[in-house]
């Protein structure tokens, strides 16, 4: 391998390698999530242009910001992330391994000046009185301990938790199985759209593209319902009530549907979106002449007029399920021979409140009936549970990463003098605060153990 080319891969390693590239990646992902959050995604081609003019619509489509998280630069970004994540790893992971496998038994004196918690004793002995006594109080307060024989002295090294350094790598892994679940998800699988009316059913669900996609089985919508806030328009909650068929055999019979409730067949979930009327309503009016007791029974849709034995007539003007909490009411237009036209007002709940009026007609609202769609969005995700796997990891690796460390303690006796200087040193890799106090607590105990 020529020098030029060696240069070229250790500067391509290193740049992948970088922190820079790491934040980078990060400040990326993080701004793209936000336009993700902000705009709108795979909404109708109609939605959009409500809000963006064509041109700027066809620059923003060309850049796939309308379904941004099946785009190829988003998932080139992930890539790039889980690439510079990878290398990071391989690059520091020798120097981890070799500190848990081949930790450093005998260290030098500059090393253990280094460490913070240290504490010393000179005692009357031998090395071979201190030295068993010194085993017992470390393996008791600590952990079992190695021994070192040197021209120096003896080196006595324990250590407990040592592979809490791999809990980082661990966090590491399980953002990259994360990764590779969403690479999985938006390759292989899809997010679609399909509105059923009450009573139908169907085998296709559409893409934002306009591509329908074959399910392999029929849903059926059997009912819909939908139940407002009072004195309020606003819907309260909706429910679909579905039914899945295979080869004309039925293995979802009657499954109701809510938000946050969605149904999941076959790897595709089925999640309510939204709904609306599948057609005009259909009202059922009543009308009787003033002090009689013979009344017609007319049934109309929106906008249908209706005419009375006297030629007086009746128009269907609007209709809604809720006015002003008092429940389901329509709007008549009655125009009798001769006359202006006047809009009457008439509710379900109430059948008596058109007599407060002084008119020829009574009016009372019977009935009515009003047939919705109801809007489904189909989600197939074959890499949800390489996210959960990776989920599952990821509270694994953070709790050792962040709550365990990895201890290591050693002892130093010498002697000198007919006596045996006795040193004891340990640190921590992380939670220094916490060891601290441990340590301090364990100096207490070293002292009294030589007193």
């Amino acid at each position: 391998m020529t020098q030029k080319k060696r240069g070229f891969l250790m500067a391509l390693w290193d740049f992948f390698c970088s922190l820079k590239l790491s934040i980078f990646t990060l400040i990326m992902l993080a701004v793209t999530s936000i336009i993700g959050t902000v705009l709108q995604q795979n909404q109708t081609k109609e939605q959009y242009l409500h809000v963006f003019s064509p041109k700027t619509y066809a620059i923003l489509d060309k850049m796939q910001m309308f379904d941004m998280y099946h785009s190829t630069w988003f998932i080139g970004l992930l890539m790039l992330f889980c690439v510079n994540l990878i290398c990071c790893s391989i690059k520091r992971l020798p120097r981890v391994w070799k500190i848990v496998t081949k930790p450093t038994l005998v260290p030098s004196q500059a090393v253990l000046d280094a460490f913070p918690n240290t504490v010393e004793r000179t005692v009357r002995g031998s090395l071979s009185e201190i030295r068993p006594r010194m085993e017992v109080f470390v393996k008791d307060n600590f952990a079992a301990t190695r021994s070192t024989e040197t021209d120096d002295g003896v080196y006595l090294y324990a250590e407990k938790n040592k592979y809490a350094r791999f809990g980082v790598y661990v966090t590491h892994m399980s953002i990259l199985i994360i990764f590779t679940g969403a690479i999985i998800g938006n390759v292989f699988g899809y997010k679609a759209y399909v509105n059923i009316p009450e009573g139908g059913s169907i085998d296709k669900v559409w893409l934002r593209s306009g591509e329908p996609v074959d399910l392999g089985f029929k849903v059926t919508c059997e009912a819909f319902s939908v139940s407002y806030y009072p004195d309020s328009q606003r819907p309260k909650e909706y429910k679909s009530i579905l039914t899945v068929e295979e080869d004309g055999v039925v293995v979802v019979d009657k499954r109701p549907i809510i938000v946050n409730d969605p149904m999941t067949h076959n790897g595709i979930t089925f999640y309510q979106s939204n709904f609306g009327p599948a057609g005009s309503e259909i009202m059922t009016v009543k009308a009787k002449l003033r002090g009689e007791d013979k009344a017609q029974v007319y049934t109309l849709r929106r906008g249908e007029k209706a005419q009375l034995p006297d030629g007086t007539s009746i128009t269907a003007a609007d209709f809604t399920t809720s006015y002003r909490n008092f429940g389901p009411a329509a709007r008549l237009n009655v125009r009798k021979q001769g006359e202006d036209e006047i809009s009457v007002i008439v509710f379900k709940n109430f059948p008596e409140f058109d007599q407060q009026r002084k008119g020829t007609y009574l009016f009372s609202l019977e009935d009515f009936t009003q047939r919705y769609y109801t809007g489904l969005q189909a989600t197939k995700d074959p890499g949800v549970w390489v996210v959960w796997l990776g989920c599952t990891l990821m509270v694994i690796g953070s709790l050792i990463a962040f709550f365990v460390s990895h201890q290591r303690m050693w002892v130093v006796l010498r002697e000198k003098d007919g006596k045996v200087q006795v040193r004891l040193v340990g640190t921590a890799h992380r939670n220094q605060p916490a060891y601290e106090l441990y340590f301090d607590k364990l100096k207490e105990a070293f002292n009294k153990h030589l007193a």
